[in-house]
């Protein structure tokens, strides 16, 4: 048997109690300030929750901050699963000691968008148990959270144990402002009737909740494409529909999950066209939706002012945005849902990084189109452009009405290249 972790054992000794020198007051004061420092770098703040074990909440945290990441969002994922952290197995970080800097302790990164910390990149021994009470979680929540040199971030994703214990409750508290909680369920009743205290819990704390995913929907057969309930169905939908909360949707029960979660690569990355990934980015659709709108209101001029560029070729919306004749760039007024002038102008040849620097020239804050690859997504995130996909082919000045009166409907992100 492993060696257990108690006190200090963890290899960071910012986990340790506060130092001398400050009054127990001051020192509140000063880790509440570090915390609002660093999450007010940060854009969207999501924790995902589930009151039940075993329903695959860290698959669905890892997969949707990585299907983040690959749509070209700056994303951290904080696993407070102090107990049970399976984040850095299911990313293939496991063997990364942490760095600390005169900025912080610097989070593992996976590639070029995504960070995590975990308290299992903390561990002498991969197999150390962690044997503390609240207080010293509480203490390590706030650590990752004040001492943790996350960045300039899109999102950051929290990925909690189940129930509604020290870890779920430290860390809303402690955040003050997080966007909302993503609710985790399976389709069975069993499951359902503990994970419905999740949602009681995001309620009596103020927390709005994003929407509910029932994972392991169905069973599809590899052979003939049926589909077997192993663990009945419509539970998470329901629940959802109790508590008039969004239903974001299933996750079907795929083995192709369990390999990409033991060989570290989530199946978002491994199938990216599979069915399990489309279902992640319907979800993921919806948070890129939320972070436009919030983007809308917080980062347009003062006056409401704001710039759209929509992609056309022979007059209507064009599918691949590199291929279209013109660029209609749209003056609108946010405040009065108005549109205020209209260019159409004429891009520069389509070369890699090109159409982002331009747009970027021409003033554009958003660009909607109908699909674009996360590489492209990246470039135009990094010039100051927001992006919205999954708009279908059509008359671009009805495009914008619809955005402007918040009814545009976008689908997948599809474009005819």
């Amino acid at each position: 048997m492993s060696k257990s972790t108690q006190g200090g054992s963890c290899e960071h000794g910012g986990c340790s109690e506060a130092g001398h020198g400050h009054s127990a007051h001051d020192e509140e004061k000063m880790e509440k300030a570090a915390i609002a420092a660093r999450m007010g770098r940060i854009g969207r703040k999501i924790i995902v929750l589930s009151g039940k074990g075993g329903v695959g909440k860290s698959t669905v945290a890892v997969n949707l901050a990585m299907a983040l990441s690959m749509a070209g969002k700056k994303v951290g994922l904080m696993d407070v699963d102090i107990h049970g952290p399976n984040v850095p197995k299911m990313l293939h970080i496991e063997d990364p000691h942490m760095v600390s800097t005169g900025e912080g302790l610097m989070p593992v990164k996976v590639d070029e968008n995504l960070s995590v910390m975990s308290i299992a990149l903390l561990m002498q021994q991969k197999d150390d148990a962690v044997i503390w009470r609240g207080p010293m979680k509480y203490g390590l929540i706030k650590e990752f959270l004040s001492n943790v040199e996350w960045g300039d971030l899109d999102f950051l994703i929290v990925d909690c144990p189940p129930g509604t214990g020290d870890e779920p409750l430290s860390v809303v508290q402690l955040i003050g402002n997080a966007d909302g909680a993503i609710i985790v369920t399976t389709p069975q009743q069993v499951a359902v009737l503990d994970v419905r205290r999740s949602i009681r819990f995001s309620q009596k704390l103020d927390l709005p909740v994003i929407g509910v995913v029932e994972n392991m929907s169905g069973l599809v057969c590899p052979h003939c494409g049926g589909s077997v309930d192993l663990f009945g169905s419509g539970g998470g939908k329901a629940l959802a529909d109790e508590f008039s909360v969004p239903y974001l949707g299933s996750i079907p029960l795929d083995p192709r999950i369990v390999t990409s979660g033991d060989d570290g690569i989530p199946v978002v990355r491994s199938d990216p066209h599979g069915e399990t990934s489309k279902a992640f980015g319907r979800i993921v659709r919806v948070l890129l939706a939320s972070e436009l709108g919030s983007a809308r209101k917080e980062e347009a001029p003062a006056d409401g002012k704001m710039r759209i560029a929509v992609p056309v070729a022979d007059g209507v919306l064009c599918m691949h945005f590199g291929h279209c004749e013109n660029f209609a760039l749209y003056e609108v007024d946010t405040d009065k849902k108005t549109v205020v002038g209209k260019q159409l102008l004429v891009p520069p040849a389509h070369e890699p990084g090109v159409l982002p620097a331009w747009l970027h020239k021409q003033g554009a804050n958003l660009i909607i189109a109908g699909g674009m690859g996360s590489r492209a997504q990246s470039l135009f995130t990094k010039h100051g452009v927001q992006v919205l996909t999954g708009a279908t082919s059509g008359d671009p000045d009805a495009v914008i009405k619809s955005y402007l009166e918040d009814s545009l409907v976008t689908g997948d992100n599809v474009c005819d290249h």
